[in-house]
């Protein structure tokens, strides 16, 4: 059932800073359960396959080039209407405009170094989720 799984990422900011942790403990604490889970590094060329649907966008050289800079946690999450509920659980790209508790309001450092990265959609996420895990490291 894809519309109750999301891909969510761990920025390498938010890695490097140490906010692993945190950042799953507030994934249990939103009711989340973990289906998929690495620790990796994107290589920029991954990086670029990833993000390709942007690559028109003004930020997409500048994204790329972080989200291969530094490790990743990358997961598949369960929860029903996992992807809006991700999305609102980790508030708004900007961590200056994210509500307060937000994943993003808290571990976020820039508009550019947010934190976390969620799927926009049940279609996404399943792609994005195939991206990085195999049918047999999914559970």
């Amino acid at each position: 059932m894809s519309r109750n799984k999301t891909l969510i990422m761990i920025k390498p900011t938010a890695v490097r800073k140490g906010f692993i942790g945190p950042i799953m403990a507030k994934i249990n604490e939103g009711g989340f359960k973990i289906h998929a889970m690495k620790y990796t590094q994107l290589t920029l060329e991954q990086a670029r396959a990833f993000y390709a649907v942007h690559k028109d966008r003004p930020f997409y050289g500048e994204l790329t080039e972080f989200m291969s800079s530094g490790p990743i946690v990358a997961a598949i999450l369960v929860k029903d209407n996992a992807v809006e509920s991700w999305r609102n659980y980790i508030g708004a790209t900007n961590p200056a405009e994210a509500a307060e508790g937000t994943i993003r309001k808290l571990y976020g450092t820039s508009l550019g170094e947010n934190a976390v990265h969620g799927s926009d959609s049940d279609d996404n996420a399943e792609i994005e989720g195939s991206f990085f895990f195999s049918a047999t490291e999914r559970f």
